[in-house]
């Protein structure tokens, strides 16, 4: 990618990550507007006030002066007020970009069977840079905007002619600036790049200690770092000495505007200006426009740059979208010969797998423990990408579709301290907060309503430790159920509910808007469910319930292991069901033809066959059951032999 469509590449993400958030922004931009009335005023009232005084109309000059402080005080409103939607863009922000660096780090490990060491600098330095100097950015550009606007508003009220006096210098400071951008990126990035070298080399120093160590190769190792940070720090002395260019373009800018206004003094006065006028437009220099410019210059100079080469560095590698990523809010799901191992040399977990889940389907995947299934979770959530194949949602590859068109829920459900309502509607993003009435609709739908009850209403504080491992399972589900995905995932999110519970869960979101796929650990989720996917390893089956149990062996075997243990919510049955349905009546000892009708029968029956101790059974020894080959006979409660 050329150097300067990766530099277009960062500065449109920046421009998407505001324009994602436009109520925000119009909120910034009204606030600084506010924040920027005393530079508006400030000039015209010293002015005022000045000629006031000198004319000895004191109460005038006073009147000017309480503007003045009324002003400052909308301008301390406006600055405290402006921070709450600067922080609705730049978390947000913050949030997508640790998401997208962490995904490019498991893909790079997953891809070369190694951690990326460089992702390690990306995650800990430079994502922390992007957020901190993106906040400073908008800060400073805001800032600037709205004082040189106001300032040159003030002088064009109060003296027109000085704007021939103020203007050019500024003109002339800004292009000398912006002239040196381009250079000073180049030797930023030189800079952000040796820094990942370091970062790669000491980890690699540190994981391999031992064997270098044991070759005896501490001095080659101790002259390969000592090179890297040699070169850091010339790249460091670099990028220090272009801050001499910032400091001549801000004289320019900043000093020579006051220098003509004073110079041009007399002049004014011979041609009508008031002393008061004079004074008010130094003011409108000395207090907005040089403080905005040196805010400015220096800013975007020194942090805003290293900004645009950091979040540059992240477009390069991948863990950032050059442009606005896709929606992908909602459609079919498709899996086109998909094929997924952890490592190069590992076998396959995923092989060839090809899958269509259209919108609104309800698939339950279903197969022995560690066959696949998380795996193909997380390839459906895009946090896995494929050796071989594609993913695609609504026609978009799985890793470029936006979090919010779809969500996991794992085994292990995350709750963190905070209200309850926070809880919730965590993954409604910026769309609109739900009411309480939606939230007590959910909350009834997915059976979270008794824990509402009993925690004090929505604003009640969550200590997650004092949550059993199924409520913190209710707290998220009721979460996924208030998102706006149309795509669900429940990786076995159910496993800490009753059987009555998991199917109440299952239920909302089966009705609910999209598609559910749900890594069942019950079978009775596969019965729920509109088709089944059957992995085994070797290959898949998909169809529905009542048809794999006909042509699927191993779905068959499966389901018969889990009824023959009493998993599930079918009844327990006894030795001897070899049926494997689970819907026919329990069977007795040695009932093999599922008819399972005939009475009870006695000790010594021709059959050969006792009846079977059942829970309803009185507890006499008129009810019996065979033990070996001996014949021996045992009551309820006495079955240890």
């Amino acid at each position: 990618m050329p150097r300067r469509w990766r530099r277009l590449g960062g500065t449109r993400v920046l421009v998407a990550a505001v324009r994602r958030h436009p109520r925000e922004a119009v909120l910034l931009a009204v606030w600084s507007a506010v924040e920027a009335a005393p530079v508006l005023v400030f000039g015209r009232s010293v002015a005022g006030a000045t000629d006031a005084f000198l004319a000895h109309r004191v109460e005038a000059g006073l009147v000017w002066l309480a503007a003045l402080a009324v002003a400052a005080a909308a301008g301390a409103v406006g600055s405290a007020a402006a921070y709450r939607p600067l922080a609705g863009i730049v978390e947000p922000f913050r949030d997508a970009l640790v998401r997208r660096v962490v995904r490019g780090a498991v893909h790079e490990a997953v891809r070369t069977g190694r951690p990326g060491d460089a992702a390690v600098a990306r995650l800990t330095q430079h994502v922390e840079i992007v957020r901190d100097t993106f906040a400073g950015l908008l800060v400073v550009v805001r800032g600037f905007v709205f004082t040189l606007v106001s300032a040159l508003i003030g002088l064009t009220a109060l003296m027109p002619v000085t704007l021939l006096l103020v203007v050019p210098p500024v003109a002339v400071g800004l292009g000398l600036f912006l002239g040196m951008v381009s250079r000073a990126m180049t030797r930023q990035r030189e800079l952000i790049l040796a820094e990942e070298r370091i970062a790669g080399s000491a980890t690699a120093l540190a994981t391999g200690l031992r064997d270098i160590v044991a070759c005896g190769a501490e001095d080659a190792m101790a002259a390969d770092i000592g090179r890297l940070i040699d070169a850091q720090a010339a790249a460091a002395r670099s990028v220090a000495r272009l801050a001499a260019g910032r400091t001549i373009a801000l004289a320019v800018g900043g000093r020579l505007p006051l220098l003509a206004i004073v110079a041009a003094a007399p002049w004014l006065l011979r041609h009508g200006a008031t002393p008061g006028a004079v004074l008010g437009a130094l003011t409108y220099v000395l207090q907005g426009l040089a403080p905005a410019l040196h805010t400015a210059i220096r800013g975007l100079g020194g942090s805003g740059l290293r900004l645009a080469v950091t979040l540059d560095r992240l477009v390069e590698t991948g863990e950032v979208p050059a442009v606005p990523r896709p929606t992908g809010d909602g459609g079919d799901l498709r899996l086109t010969g998909v094929t997924f191992a952890y490592g190069p040399d590992a076998e396959p977990v995923i092989d060839d797998l090809s899958l269509s889940v259209p919108d609104g389907d309800h698939l339950a995947v279903v197969g022995p423990s560690g066959i696949g299934k998380s795996t193909l979770a997380l390839l459906v959530a895009g946090l896995l990408r494929p050796a071989r194949g594609t993913v695609l949602l609504g026609g978009t590859p799985a890793s470029d579709v936006t979090p919010e068109a779809r969500t996991l829920i794992p085994q292990e459900a995350y709750v963190f301290g905070g209200t309850l309502r926070d809880n919730l509607c965590y993954l409604r993003g910026d769309t609109a907060r739900p009411d309480d009435e939606e939230l007590a609709a959910a909350a009834a739908a997915v059976g979270l309503a008794a824990l509402v009850e009993r925690l004090g209403g929505y604003d009640a504080e969550v200590d997650p430790a004092a949550l059993s491992a199924g409520e913190r399972q209710l707290v998220a589900l009721t979460r996924a159920y208030l998102s706006p995905a149309r795509l669900v995932l429940l990786d076995e999110a159910t496993c800490h509910l009753d059987a009555a519970a998991e199917e109440r869960a299952e239920a909302a979101f089966a009705a609910r808007p999209g598609s559910l796929i749900v890594i069942a650990h019950r079978m009775t989720s596969a019965r729920r469910a509109r088709r089944v996917l059957m992995l085994d390893g070797t290959r898949a089956w998909l169809g529905r319930h009542e048809d794999l149990l006909t042509r699927c062996g191993p779905y068959r075997d499966l389901h018969g292991h889990w009824a023959a243990n009493g998993l599930g919510s079918e009844p327990a049955r006894v030795v001897g069901d070899l049926n494997g349905v689970g819907s026919e009546p329990a069977r007795v000892v040695g009932d093999l033809n599922g008819v399972g009708s005939e009475p009870a029968r006695v000790v010594g029956d021709a059959d050969g066959v006792d009846p079977v101790a059942r829970p309803y059974l009185p507890d006499d020894a008129r009810h019996v059951v065979p033990d070996g080959a001996d014949r021996q006979e045992q009551v309820v409660r006495d079955l240890g032999g």
